[in-house]
């Protein structure tokens, strides 16, 4: 069957719901105590503290030689064989077609069920799209993308069979492509931000979800010297902005921050897990970053999270799913409990 018409279609449409939307939860539960308790993302709510911003930022375009320290820093936090291999980009979202144009339009497929906007971003390239729930399955295909470890379920493929399929796919001219966007709070040796060498591997790396710094717009593309030069002059000079340069270049170095930050984020991710085990409801998956529930009343936990005035995200196609978001401190955490124990009386 041929769905490239259908996904044409679906391209066109404007970008899927992904959850943040504090005036839609507003307009859908306009009796919701406020403020809002926004848990429908999967940011760090523990934004990294980068120094005032200095005039130059905004009063100055971005210099050279800033933007080769960024990559250079990028490319020694994630592990990328040098500065040549990584490309900075304002967020990953806009590299998504640029990537998925590196290749002639032909079969893509993407590991899912996951984040809808590779499959619309390859649409928009001219592919022939199609989301395959078996690993095996994106054997054959010229572009292949995995999202490791995946949104919103923490699925998590292991690099030797990243590489296995790479090279598989390598023989007929296939690109396979890994979002790493969690990868900062997963486990760092299924990474294939080393593995670049090979000539078909892109890795994708977002800098505003760990440093809990989204509306910075930063992402890196993690590539070939000879990808990576493409997608820069597709990119055109000053991609970054001055502030997001400011806050990378700080961030990115601060080692001491970024290890405390994982011991407390998986803290609290097990306080998250533990408050609803204590509920009844059992947590399926994630990362330290989100939760992921699977119930047959998800539906009604997402109306009643929402009239208490806490927002997760739930999915259009699959009902008894929703992906909760950790909250920032001892009060919010409250708020959770207090909304869960009101919820039925506290049962499942």
């Amino acid at each position: 069957m041929d769905i490239r018409p259908r996904l044409a279609d679906r391209a066109a449409e404007k970008v899927t719901d992904h959850g943040g939307s504090l005036v839609r939860a507003s307009a859908q539960f306009p009796d919701a105590p406020t403020p809002w308790l926004d848990l429908s993302t999967g940011i760090n709510p523990h934004p990294y503290p980068f120094s005032p911003l200095p005039a130059s930022a905004v009063e100055r375009l971005p210099e050279e030689a800033d933007i080769a320290a960024l990559t250079a820093h990028a490319a020694r936090h994630y592990g990328a064989p040098s500065a040549a291999n990584v490309i900075a980009a304002p967020g990953t979202q806009l590299l998504l077609p640029l990537v998925a144009s590196l290749l002639a339009p032909g079969p893509a497929r993407i590991l899912g069920p996951t984040y809808a906007e590779h499959a619309r971003a390859a649409a928009l390239a001219g592919h022939a799209v199609e989301e395959v729930e078996s690993f095996d399955a994106l054997r054959g295909a010229r572009l292949a993308v995995v999202v490791n470890p995946n949104n919103p379920d923490g699925r998590l493929i292991g690099r030797s069979d990243l590489l296995d399929l790479a090279t598989s796919m390598r023989a007929d001219g296939g690109v396979l492509v890994v979002d790493e966007a969690f990868m900062d709070v997963g486990p760092q040796a299924e990474s294939l931000a080393d593995d670049l060498d090979a000539g078909n591997i892109l890795v994708l790396r977002s800098f505003g979800k760990f440093f809990g710094l989204a509306g910075l717009r930063l992402g890196f593309a993690l590539t070939s010297t000879e990808r990576a030069q493409k997608l820069s002059g597709w990119l055109g000079p000053w991609a970054v902005a001055g502030p997001a340069l400011h806050a990378g270049l700080e961030a990115l170095a601060d080692h001491g921050w970024q290890s405390a930050m994982r011991q407390r984020l998986e803290t609290e991710r097990l306080r998250l897990d533990a408050l609803f085990h204590e509920k009844g409801l059992t947590i399926a998956g994630g990362t330290d970053l989100f939760r992921f529930l699977r119930h047959p009343r998800a539906a009604d936990l997402f109306d009643h999270l929402g009239r208490s005035g806490i927002l997760v995200r739930r999915f259009a196609g699959r009902p008894d799913c929703l992906r909760i978001g950790l909250p920032g401190d001892d009060e919010a955490f409250e708020r959770v409990r207090a909304a869960l124990q009101s919820r039925d009386g506290g049962g499942a």
